[in-house]
């Protein structure tokens, strides 16, 4: 089965549990997060590695950048690098974007790949720190991310409104990418970040119904409602998302977010029925040494 963010697993399942009682093994360690707060791992390589990423997928779907970025961490948490020279997080990171467009059927010429930093790698060289980025990420690579969780998490809203459903989902991805490079929200659940960030988008666009779409999620028995609160806090604190300024300008009674919701409230009136969806997932395995690739 082709892989998708949405779809990551490889057999469809109309059970939501599957997502939900693996996507921890498709985390950063659980010190990760804190070693980047405190200083114990240099977030400068982390955001200089991103933008190498950034670089080499300025011409690609951001989605290959958004898988990139989670094969950097869950390596980045899980390896020791001997080496954080430009050259070394060069190499990391234009593995990491190698194997993001083999995942997501990208044909990327190694011109392409090798980018204009002036550091030519042999493929030989690439192949190798592909191995070993696979090794710590124990060859899951079919990530299960907030993407995977959007559909369940929508199915179970009031929302039947087509262009209401596209503009909750389209607002909520804008916001699940921007939180992706937030070290504050790397600790969390891909379930609860994708709930936030829906929350998030659902207070935007209908704040009126706010209140019934956060009793619906809190419904769900996977979703632990205090990780939720706390996710959902950090993402209003560091503004993540570009709308702010300007649903602030502009007054409330003319605003995109109340037209919408007027619209959802007659929309809704007459469609209360919701569905629920869910996919599955299976591993391999590998080892290696960053010192014999980086040195």
């Amino acid at each position: 089965m082709e892989f998708q963010l949405e779809n990551p697993l490889p057999t469809d399942t109309t059970d939501p549990s599957s997502l939900f009682f693996v996507e921890s093994d498709h985390m950063p360690s659980e010190k990760y997060a804190g070693s980047l707060r405190f200083g114990d791992f240099d977030v400068a390589v982390r955001q200089e590695t991103i933008g190498l990423i950034s670089q080499l997928c300025s011409r690609l779907d951001r989605l290959v950048w958004y898988l990139s970025v989670n094969y950097l961490d869950r390596f980045l948490s899980r390896q020791k690098l001997p080496q954080t020279k430009p050259w070394a997080l060069r190499l990391i990171a234009m593995s990491c974007v190698s194997l993001a467009t083999k995942m997501q059927g990208v044909n990327l010429s190694r011109s392409d790949l090798q980018g204009n930093g002036g550091l030519i790698f042999d493929s030989g060289t690439l192949q190798r720190m592909e191995v070993l980025i696979l090794g710590a990420l124990k060859w899951r690579m079919r990530s299960i991310t907030p993407f995977s969780f959007v559909p369940f998490f929508m199915s179970l809203f009031q929302l039947k409104n087509l262009p209401l459903r596209q503009a909750l989902k389209g607002r909520a991805t804008d916001i699940i990418f921007r939180a992706q490079t937030d070290i504050n929200l790397l600790g969390f659940k891909p379930s609860i970040i994708a709930a936030s960030a829906l929350l998030r988008a659902s207070n935007q666009l209908f704040p009126l119904q706010f209140s019934s779409f956060r009793d619906a999620i809190c419904g769900c028995s996977y979703v632990n409602k205090d990780h939720l609160d706390r996710c959902y806090g950090k993402m209003q604190q560091v503004a993540i998302e570009r709308y702010e300024s300007a649903h602030d300008s502009v007054s409330r009674s003319d605003t995109p977010s109340n037209v919408l919701d007027q619209q959802f409230k007659s929309t809704s009136d007459s469609e209360r029925t919701g569905s629920t969806s869910g996919r599955a997932l299976k591993r391999r395995k590998t080892s290696g040494s960053a010192s014999s690739v980086l040195t």
